[in-house]
């Protein structure tokens, strides 16, 4: 059966799909979901880390800050770099360095994988910026 995007739910909130717990747990749900929390994490910090390999650390702090920057402004998605389209990778260039930054998502224990990354009530993000030549 296939969730409708307008209308009432069983539970009566407007404009959730009538099979709403289908809905929610369908592949394009989930992956427009953890798409979305890997963008405002990135972007914000919220619901997660973020941490810096040695090498990025090594710089000077303005440099830093503009890498920072260049992550949580990151656009450049493609189906190359982001074949499942969850916005959790990317790469670019800043001076003579390829810089890389990766989202792992994990359980609350930040021990192992989450058991739902579209669910913030039991992921943790984790994102970590490097230097290309680290990876």
């Amino acid at each position: 059966m296939t969730a409708r995007l307008v209308g009432h739910s069983n539970d009566g909130v407007p404009g959730r799909p009538r099979n709403w717990s289908t809905y929610q747990h369908s592949p394009r749900f989930h992956m427009s979901t953890i798409t979305e929390l890997n963008d405002v994490f990135r972007r914000t910090g919220a619901g997660g880390s973020v941490f810096v390999t040695s090498g990025i650390a090594a710089l000077p702090e303005e440099a830093q800050g503009r890498i920072l920057h260049r992550v949580a402004t990151y656009t450049a998605f493609t189906e190359n770099n982001d074949p499942y389209g969850e916005h959790d990778f990317g790469s670019f260039g800043f001076g003579e360095q390829t810089i890389l930054w990766k989202i792992d998502c994990y359980d609350l224990t930040l021990r192992y994988a989450s058991p739902d990354p579209a669910n913030p009530a039991v992921t943790t993000r984790v994102l970590t910026i490097m230097l290309a030549e680290e990876y």
